[in-house]
C-alpha cells in the first residue's frame, strides 16, 4: 500500500533531484505532494541542472519547469508518513521560513522516512535535527553538517546512506542507491 509522502522545494531547486523522484516514488505507487511556501497546487517553481564537468565544483544550467501539485498553505504534516528535501539552491532561502523549518522537525520528532539529497541537508541543518546523526551531503555542506552537530559522511558521489529514518546522498548520481533505500524504510 502506498504511502503518502511531502516534497518540500522551491525555486531553483535541482531539476533531477527533484523531478526523478516525484515521478519514481509515484510509480512506485505513493502519492507525492509537492509543495513550496507562497505557492499552490498549479503554480511552477523553476530548476536549475547542476553537472559534474571537471571544474572545482558544480556548474548550473536552465531546468525545466517544475509544477506542483499540492498547496503549501495546507499542508497538515500529520497526515504524511514521509518527506523528501531535495537539492538545489532552494533550499537555501527555504531554510529561513520558520514554517518549513517545523515541517521538517516533525518528520524527526514523529520517527518518519526523511529522504534528503545534496544541499536538501541545509533544511535539516538549519532545522537543528542533525545533532549526532550521520548524514551525507554535497560535500560543501559538510561545514553546514558538522556544525550543527552531525557526523558528515563522506562517501562516493553515486552512493546513499541510511542511519534510522533518515536516508541521505552527495548529489543526484546517487538516485538508485538512494531511492532503493528509501523505498526501503517506506515498506515497513
Amino acid at each position: 500500500m502506498g504511502k503518502t509522502i511531502l516534497m518540500i522545494t522551491g525555486d531553483f531547486t535541482e531539476d533531477y533531484e527533484t523531478m526523478v523522484p516525484f515521478q519514481a516514488l509515484q510509480a512506485l505507487g505513493h502519492r507525492v505532494h509537492a509543495v513550496c511556501p507562497d505557492k499552490a497546487a498549479g503554480d511552477s517553481v523553476a530548476t536549475a541542472i547542476h553537472d559534474f564537468e571537471g571544474d572545482q565544483t558544480y556548474t548550473e544550467k536552465p531546468g525545466h519547469r517544475f509544477t506542483l501539485n499540492a498547496d503549501f498553505a495546507a499542508v497538515e504534516v500529520a497526515g504524511y508518513d514521509a518527506l523528501v528535501v531535495p537539492g538545489g539552491r532552494a533550499p537555501e532561502y527555504l531554510r529561513l521560513n520558520p514554517e518549513v523549518l517545523a515541517m521538517v522537525r516533525h518528520f524527526f520528532d514523529a520517527d518518519k522516512p526523511v529522504a534528503a539529497i545534496c544541499h536538501g541537508v541545509q533544511l535539516l541543518t538549519a532545522a537543528g535535527v542533525l545533532e549526532g546523526r550521520h548524514c551525507a551531503a554535497y560535500p560543501a555542506c559538510r561545514p553546514e553538517v558538522e556544525a550543527a552537530g552531525g557526523v558528515y559522511a563522506d562517501i562516493a558521489v553515486d552512493a546513499a546512506m541510511t542511519e534510522g529514518k533518515l536516508v541521505s546522498a552527495p548529489a543526484w548520481p546517487a538516485h538508485p542507491d538512494w531511492l532503493a533505500r528509501f523505498q526501503a524504510l517506506l515498506a515497513d
